[in-house]
């Protein structure tokens, strides 16, 4: 129960990820239906020349180097507390004094902690790497002539995998928390995860923010 109670959140968050375009197939998400809006950006950027979009595009830029920096100090962090072990299993054991943790159960949950923190960071990194090609391209149109179908294709499309890749990252966040309750216990880890799990797909299917947004046509 208690490597049940490490495993659970991490392979949650892998699932939820393979769950979603699945169902995606046939309710469209709210990630889904915002890749349209950002099409349609897209399309009205390249006929303005305005700084409105850089300023928009940085704004994107910013909230994404600041989670892949929060991660970074959060990974350092965790390497300290790996110096200071024996307080923590003496803490935990404090916490959960009908089960039997040992130094071992301990070094394994923080090292699953460390690897869903460090694959959250390569997210917002690879995130971050993508709407920095998406300025790129979108600083390099041709503002003054009729834009290729397949350039605005490619340039929304790169805007939409640095979002995924970044929600990606953020859900790592979420799923974190039911790594942090298996310190009250593995139970408590598994149970705040299914919650977790359960809000996350409300937020994302069927929430009021995805409905209002649903109602828009795009072309």
């Amino acid at each position: 129960m208690t490597l049940a109670g490490s495993l659970f959140p991490l392979l949650c968050w892998v699932f939820y990820n393979m769950l979603a375009s699945r169902i995606e197939v046939v309710r469209p998400s709210l990630s889904v239906i915002m890749s349209a809006q950002r099409r349609r950006w897209v399309h009205n950027a390249v006929r303005r020349d305005t700084p409105l979009d850089a300023i928009l595009s940085g704004n994107l830029m910013s909230a994404v180097s600041f989670f892949a920096s929060t991660t970074v100090l959060i990974i350092l962090a965790l390497f300290a507390v790996y110096g200071q072990i024996s307080s923590v299993v003496e803490a935990v054991n404090i916490i959960q004094p009908r089960q039997e943790i040992s130094k071992v159960d301990v070094e394994i949950h923080l090292a699953l902690i460390l690897v869903i923190f460090v694959l959250a960071f390569l997210s917002f990194t690879l995130s971050l790497r993508q709407f920095n090609h998406f300025c790129i391209m979108l600083g390099a149109a041709d503002h003054s002539e009729k834009q290729d179908p397949d350039e605005i294709y490619v340039m929304a499309a790169l805007n939409t995998l640095g979002a995924r890749n970044f929600n990606q990252g953020i859900r790592a966040y979420y799923f974190a928390l039911g790594m942090l309750a298996w310190f009250i216990s593995p139970i408590a880890a598994i149970a705040v995860t299914v919650l977790i799990f359960a809000v996350i797909l409300y937020r994302e299917f069927y929430s009021s923010a995805r409905n209002l947004v649903a109602r828009l046509k795009v072309d």
